[in-house]
């Protein structure tokens, strides 16, 4: 339960942490050094980041299944305890058991530690033992897990059907409660066709699993020959095929999640909405810019206000102002400079030898 809930947490962050590091390691590798790489915000780098998402998280989608395929394989089954394989019949069982308790017996521990440990297995392959010589326990237990050692008032598989179908409803109820309320308010709605549809075929496949007193087809001529023919996989039972179904859709639906924004179309009246912003920054620079020139003259004329009535005073006031310009802006320029000293120079060719050169 707690790498489920850690493998769930972890849609939350990590394709977006994941993506960040892949896209930077992929730029340092395909952009030499000294050449510019695309800024955040750009075009290209827009694309790079989708694809690169895109990516992530379909591989992402494929470690959540198997990891818990390989929590399924961890947790074992009575067919691998007993190392059986599914098709066993009854007098194999026993006989297989037989041998087994004669080797991990509690008796023949030696300290009180292996006592314990031994016991423990002990009990475990008599539940194994118990559960496989008993046909109805046993079809039960192939089709609803370990769960069905609980169910104690439970005989028959009609019993078996009916406790089982109560412990799965609640998953279906509240999964399409949530997936209702969801949409709603507007959450889930890209791809919310395909999500009603795997999950209908989802119930189909469980229920069919369920009721029927053969294997899925699914399992019999697809999943077990796959898996046993081109993997050491070993052979999965019903109950674990729905548990990694369940697994594969719920994650499947997060993925879908994360990658809606990235295929949704893009409205256009986000499109008219920038550039109007775009046109307001425009016009509120251009108001910006006559309120400075606005301020500019009126302190141009605070200043001119001594010589508003002389124009004397104003004919010298300008022609200061132009020495000034032609003194400060032209003179000193370095290219003006050196034009005119190689100018005065050629002028001095002839001047006699101690004469003063001529000061810029």
């Amino acid at each position: 339960m707690s790498s489920s809930i850690l493998s769930y947490v972890g849609w939350t962050f990590l394709p977006n942490l994941i993506t960040g590091w892949v896209q930077s390691i992929y730029y340092g590798i395909t952009i030499r050094a000294g050449d510019p790489k695309p800024r955040p915000g750009t075009p290209q780098y827009i694309k790079h980041r989708q694809r690169i998402h895109i990516a992530v998280i379909l591989i992402y989608l494929l470690y959540t299944i198997y990891e818990a395929d390989y929590t399924l394989r961890q947790e074992g089954d009575f067919y691998q305890d007993l190392d059986l394989p599914v098709d066993v019949d009854e007098k194999k069982v026993k006989a297989r058991f037989r041998r087994l308790a004669a080797i991990y017996h509690p008796d023949k521990a030696v300290n009180p530690e292996e006592h314990a440990n031994a016991e423990i297995y002990f009990v475990k392959l008599k539940s194994a033992q118990d559960t496989l010589t008993d046909t109805t326990r046993r079809w039960a237990y192939e089709r609803f897990g370990p769960d069905v050692l609980t169910w104690q008032h439970a005989s028959s598989i009609r019993d078996y059907i009916l406790v089982g179908l109560q412990t799965v409803a609640p998953l279906y109820g509240g999964s399409i409660a949530i997936m209702i309320l969801l949409g709603l308010f507007g959450y889930l709605q890209w791809g919310r066709y395909w999500r009603y549809l795997i999950f209908a075929c989802l119930a189909l496949v469980e229920y069919h699993t369920l009721t029927r007193p053969y294997w899925s087809p699914i399992l019999t001529k697809v999943v077990n020959p796959f898996l046993t023919t081109f993997t050491s996989h070993p052979p999965i039972l019903p109950f674990q095929f729905l548990a990694l179904a369940h697994k594969a859709t719920f994650t499947f639906f997060i993925a879908l999640g994360q990658l809606s924004p990235l295929f949704a179309p893009q409205d256009r009246p986000a499109t008219n909405s920038s550039a109007a912003l775009d046109d307001q920054h425009l016009e509120r620079l251009e108001q910006m810019a006559q309120s400075s020139e606005i301020e500019t003259q009126r302190l141009l004329a605070l200043e001119m206000a001594p010589i508003a009535g002389d124009e004397a005073g104003q004919n010298d006031l300008k022609g200061r102002v132009r020495e000034w310009l032609v003194q400060n802006t032209i003179r000193a320029d370095p290219e003006v400079r050196d034009a005119m000293g190689r100018a005065m120079a050629k002028r001095r060719v002839g001047a006699p030898s101690g004469a003063r050169p001529i000061a810029i």
